[in-house]
């Protein structure tokens, strides 16, 4: 099986059970060992009271781009550490796509670096994420 077989296997099986990121809108574009990219339409139900994206959406789907990409090589892994640095507001009509890319993985340890970008290329947020590997896998192999 090649790298990127098994990382579509495993965010095929991980996505089956992903209530959290199916419910709030989240599609998950694109996988490979280390990487992964969602993107999420910003529509009113996310926005807050200031009329703009609300933190904790753009977080998610930054968070649930990290989980797909340390998840990648059928290893069971889990957020650790992870925070967030917003850059610029998005709005109802945006549609926001997050791009994880792993930086470090050393043992049972990951780090990943996620940049999320408005349709217009405009950098919404960075996210870094710690993973921590687990036992058991998303599939057999």
């Amino acid at each position: 099986m090649t790298p990127k077989e098994r990382a579509t296997r495993a965010a095929a099986a991980m996505w089956e059970t992903d209530a959290a990121s199916q419910w709030m809108g989240m599609h998950l574009d694109a996988v490979d060992e280390g990487t992964a990219e969602m993107s999420l339409t910003v529509a009113a139900h996310h926005c807050n009271g200031h009329g703009t994206c609300h933190g904790g959406v753009s977080f998610a789907l930054a968070d649930s781009a990290f989980a797909f990409a340390c998840n990648s090589r059928n290893q069971i892994s889990v957020a650790q550490i992870n925070s967030i640095t917003y850059l610029a507001p998005a709005r109802k009509g945006d549609v926001l796509t997050a791009c994880a890319r792993e930086v470090s993985l050393s043992g049972r340890s990951g780090i990943y670096d996620v940049c999320v970008r408005n349709q217009d290329g405009i950098v919404i947020a960075q996210f870094r994420g710690h993973s921590r590997a687990l036992r058991g896998q998303l599939f057999a192999e």
